[in-house]
């Protein structure tokens, strides 16, 4: 049995976050199991630090006693550097955007593929993985294509406005899963590539409050297809509601956000979260504005 600490003091590094719904809905949880627990945000926007300070302010945090750090956009890679060790997933991502801080050590684990593989497989349980699109080959996407891989997926195709990126990364999923095909397409490529899928996941910044629109004709949909939002601000997009109107089975982006924090407290407590609490806990965020 995982042996509670008697408080937590864990951050959230990174570019202009501090309106992150993760540390809200990390301490409702940790309140709901009775465990003190301070999240705060370290947002290097506020306080005037690059990206590669990243180092520099864990081993702060270290001296000061945090127990972790989430870690997210720019420093996701930049924080490899400063760990003493790394998962295996992590590792074979090339990202980290958990630290956890045992004996004075800097750990690093990767929640966002495996909290992308939970939304999925609890909110899509059942579903065709044989052929599946990925629109979007950037940092969000290489943590989707490697957990969609992870689950089972056959044959993935990513597209992408960067075309030299899209093959750089289908090169590197398919040498880390060499018995799945992973291939890069251009955008024109879409309507065949979904004629022929099972399901489309969309990792992009289409939909986005800052970026309305839908990153894909809804024409090319149809009720057989499963689709999957990364987006989750707002957690309805364009796609969202297109695809549920055409009767498809829908996995909004608010999965993956909750997903990769349930993830994240166990790593952080030992604790087990209740996952449905924290996803009615962050749609309540998101309803109140926050």
């Amino acid at each position: 049995m995982s042996t509670i600490a008697e408080s937590y003091l864990v951050g959230l590094i990174g570019d202009g976050v501090t309106p992150s719904l993760t540390p809200p809905m990390h301490e409702a949880e940790a309140d709901a199991h009775g465990i003190r627990y301070l999240y705060r945000p370290i947002d290097l926007a506020a306080i005037g630090r690059p990206g590669s300070d990243v180092g520099t302010l864990l081993s702060a945090a270290r001296e000061l006693g945090f127990n972790a750090f989430n870690i997210t956009h720019p420093c996701k890679q930049l924080v490899l550097m400063h760990l003493d060790s790394v998962s295996v997933d992590a590792e074979r991502l090339g990202a980290v955007n958990t630290v956890l801080i045992r004996d004075g050590r800097f750990h690093g684990e990767n929640t966002d593929f495996s909290g992308f593989a939970h939304a999925l497989r609890t909110g899509l349980p059942g579903v065709a993985l044989d052929r599946v699109v990925q629109l979007g080959a950037g940092g969000a996407g290489a943590a989707v294509a490697y957990a969609l891989l992870a689950s089972g997926v056959r044959r993935l195709t990513l597209i992408d406005l960067d075309a030299e990126r899209t093959r750089e990364r289908a090169a590197a999923l398919a040498a880390l899963f060499p018995d799945r095909a992973v291939v890069a397409a251009s955008p024109d490529d879409i309507g065949h590539e979904l004629a022929a899928a099972d399901g489309l996941v969309h990792a992009t910044p289409v939909g986005m409050h800052q970026h309305p629109g839908m990153p894909v004709d809804a024409r090319l949909l149809s009720p057989r297809h499963w689709v999957a939002d990364v987006v989750y601000r707002p957690v309805e997009t364009e796609l969202v509601r297109a695809a549920v109107g055409l009767g498809c089975r829908v996995l909004d982006g608010g999965h993956m956000a909750v997903g990769q924090a349930v993830d994240a407290f166990r790593l952080i407590t030992g604790v087990k979260p209740d996952a449905g609490r924290m996803r009615r806990h962050f749609l309540d965020l998101l309803a109140k504005g926050l």
